[in-house]
C-alpha cells in the first residue's frame, strides 16, 4: 500500500519568494550604486557612509510601503471577485453549477463526470470550489499584503547592510572598487540561491542579476566621476 506524502511545489514559493528576491537584490544593487557614485565624486569616508545609511532606511521604507499598497490592491480585487461569486451562489446556485460543470467539461472530462464532479464539490464547499476553478486563486498564491511588505523591508535593509560594510571597513582610496567587488559577488549569489529556490537555472539567475548590477555601477560611477559631485 502506498504511503500518501505531500509534494512541495515551487509555484507555492512564488509569493514571498518575489518579495524577497526584489528587497535583498535593490537592497544590494541601489546602495552599491549609491555608494559607488559618492565614493567616486570624492566624498568623505563620513559622507559616503551617510549616504550609504540614508539609502537603507530610505530604500527599506520605500520598498514596504510599495509592496504593501500594489498587493493590496491585488487582495482587493481577489476580495471583490470572491464576494460576487458569492453573491451568484446565492442568487442563482443552479446556473453555478452548470457553469463550473463547463468548467471541468473543457478541461477533458465527460459532460457526466463533470456534473458529478461539481455536484460533489459544490456540496463541499461552493464558494472555495468557484475561486479555485473559476477564478484560479488558490491559498498557496492569494495576496499578503503584510506579509510582503515586511519580506521587502527586511530583505532590502539585509541587502543594503553589504555595501555599507564594505565602504566602511575599506580604505577611502578603494572604496569603489571594494563596494563594486563584493556587491557584485552578493548579486551574483543572490540570483543563483533565487533560481536555486525556484526551480530555474542557476547560472542564468546569478548572470542575469550580475549583469544589471555591473550597469548600474558603472553608470553612477561615471556620473560621480564627471560631475565631481555627490549623486
Amino acid at each position: 500500500m502506498r504511503r500518501f506524502h505531500p509534494e512541495g511545489h515551487y509555484s507555492a514559493r512564488s509569493g514571498w519568494l518575489r518579495a524577497a528576491v526584489l528587497g535583498a537584490n535593490d537592497g544590494i544593487l541601489s546602495t552599491a550604486s549609491l555608494v559607488v557614485g559618492v565614493a567616486s565624486a570624492a566624498a568623505s569616508h563620513d559622507d559616503i557612509l551617510v549616504a550609504g545609511i540614508a539609502s537603507l532606511v530610505a530604500g527599506a521604507m520605500s520598498m514596504a510601503a510599495g509592496e504593501y499598497v500594489s498587493v493590496s490592491s491585488q487582495s482587493d480585487a481577489e476580495r471583490a471577485d470572491i464576494d460576487r461569486e458569492r453573491r451568484e451562489l446565492e442568487a442563482d446556485p443552479a446556473a453555478e453549477l452548470r457553469e463550473l460543470t463547463q468548467i471541468y467539461v473543457r478541461r477533458g472530462l465527460s459532460p457526466q463526470l463533470a456534473h458529478q464532479v461539481a455536484a460533489e464539490l459544490t456540496a463541499h464547499d461552493a464558494l472555495k470550489a468557484h475561486a479555485r476553478d473559476e477564478l484560479g486563486l488558490f491559498e498557496s498564491n492569494q495576496a499578503r499584503p503584510v506579509q510582503a511588505a515586511l519580506a521587502s523591508a527586511a530583505t532590502f535593509a539585509t541587502g543594503a547592510l553589504l555595501p555599507i560594510l564594505a565602504a566602511w571597513l575599506s580604505p577611502l582610496a578603494v572604496t569603489p572598487w571594494v563596494v563594486g567587488a563584493s556587491s557584485l559577488v552578493a548579486l551574483a549569489v543572490l540570483g543563483g540561491l533565487a533560481a536555486r529556490v525556484g526551480g530555474a537555472n542557476v547560472c542564468s539567475g546569478a548572470s542575469r542579476v550580475a549583469f544589471w548590477g555591473v550597469l548600474g555601477m558603472v553608470v553612477t560611477a561615471a556620473i560621480g566621476k564627471l560631475f565631481g559631485a555627490v549623486v
